[in-house]
């Protein structure tokens, strides 16, 4: 597969014009990649309006996906996610978005930038950490919600790595006239394994990817993908919408990365990421924690499952020369891809294998959700505070209170902080949080 993007900004580096443009380095300085960081130059054409390089490696990364269109972000999935709430509403005008409720915090953004006012989907057996969101319980929380709805928006993967049925929900809310968003974050390589469980492949309707997660793509790479069943103005309108939410002058360090993804994506890439998948399963076997994870190219260590301590095994594994991507007392996630090197593998089994276990621990409930004493938005907008948690109980949350993001957040904006919730928040290690003033 061809890389327009890369090929073009190669060839000017190689030509040695004189840069008589944006960024002030000129194409030299202390990083090394200054001669490849371009803005848009004649030729290089422009991420808001691609008419060139930039629309054919669209092109290229959409019939990779499988999606109608795949637009570009370089501002992150976060950028991705907004630009989908923003498409939902502009094809569905409503004033409420049903949700699940381990949303990240950058859809609560969109949703309060956008006057959006999300009714919360949380199943009875919701932990702090999981939000199991069955096609049942979705047809469960329409039936009970009969205003009209900008559409259904869910996470998966999580942050732990735990996936829903998006076939079966995606058959629910095309059912009801409803489109599916899916915040994929975690899961752009979904669409390489043996068989597709990426979200467009399952008939989501929007779909946003942080390609730099799992992907050999520089941080802030993302793709917005519209499906094929989606409302024709989601394609329309997708530029406008990602120009709303990201800056105007993107990376093309990170276009050129994502520009590069593809080829690597048409080639050997795919047998590559099943074989990483079975090292990962192998490992998941030579280890006493259970792994929560759902998802191939994640390793969840359950520390509470077996009674141990995970910040402990965090210690174990930076001792051994291996980084986590997250630890708490209870899980410790360790990220893999087909960039891992045989002897990461290894630093893991030889820091874990024989970790000391002790009484398992149940898995932490999910405080009952305080009143919405004020919509999203207008917490958002009111002027906050910072206080001790100790002292927050009875006061209006100005800020997604979560121990990680995408874990169900304690309190959102806008509810009232109850007893129960401080008592989370306090177990977790929060020690402030924003209140309305």
């Amino acid at each position: 597969m061809n890389t327009p993007i890369c090929d073009f900004v190669a060839d000017y580096a190689a030509r040695g014009v004189s840069r008589l443009h944006m960024p002030g380095h000129k194409g030299a300085g202390p990083l090394g990649v200054e001669p490849l960081d371009i803005t848009e130059i004649a030729g290089a054409d422009d991420l808001s309006c691609p008419t060139g390089i930039i629309l054919e490696s669209e092109r290229n990364a959409a019939s990779l996906f499988g999606a109608r269109h795949s637009f570009y972000a370089t501002g992150g999935s976060s950028q991705a996610l907004k630009a989908m709430v923003y498409l939902a509403r502009l094809a569905h005008p409503a004033g409420k978005i049903l949700a699940g409720r381990n949303a990240h915090k950058s859809f609560f953004h969109a949703c309060g930038l956008l006057g959006l006012e999300p009714v919360w989907m949380q199943p009875a057996l919701s932990t702090l950490w999981e939000c199991p969101i069955t096609p049942p319980f979705l047809e469960q929380a329409l039936d009970r919600c009969p205003e009209p709805l900008a559409g259904v928006f869910v996470t998966s993967p999580d942050y732990l790595g735990r996936m829903l049925d998006i076939a079966g929900l995606s058959r629910v809310c095309h059912r009801r006239g409803l489109p599916l968003l899916v915040d994929n974050a975690h899961g752009a390589y979904l669409q390489f394994l043996p068989r597709s469980l990426h979200p467009i492949a399952l008939g989501a309707d929007l779909c946003c990817d942080s390609a730099h997660k799992t992907l050999p793509v520089l941080t802030g790479g993302a793709y917005l993908h519209i499906g094929a069943g989606a409302d024709a103005s989601c394609a329309d309108n997708a530029r406008q919408a990602l120009g709303v939410f990201g800056s105007s002058s993107p990376s093309y360090l990170i276009l050129q990365s994502l520009d590069a993804c593809n080829r690597l994506l048409s080639g050997d890439f795919p047998a590559r990421l099943a074989q990483t998948a079975s090292r990962v399963a192998a490992l998941a076997d030579r280890l006493p924690f259970p792994n929560y994870a759902q998802e191939p190219l994640k390793l969840t260590l359950h520390a509470a499952a077996i009674g141990a301590d995970g910040e402990a095994a965090a210690q174990h594994l930076r001792q051994a020369g291996a980084e986590p991507e997250y630890t708490d007392r209870d899980f410790v996630v360790l990220m893999f891809s087909p960039g891992s090197r045989p002897e990461d593998y290894d630093r893991v089994t030889q820091a874990l294998a024989d970790f000391p276990r002790g009484t398992p621990r149940p898995a932490q409930a999910l405080p009952p959700a305080g009143g919405q004493a004020l919509p999203l938005r207008e917490a958002m907008l009111r002027p906050r505070q910072t206080v001790p948690v100790a002292q927050a109980a009875g006061r209006i949350c100005a800020s997604a209170a979560v121990s990680c993001p995408p874990a169900i957040p304690i309190a959102v904006m806008g509810e009232v902080i109850t007893p129960e919730a401080v008592q989370v928040m306090t177990r977790l290690g929060i020690r402030q949080i924003q209140v309305i003033a």
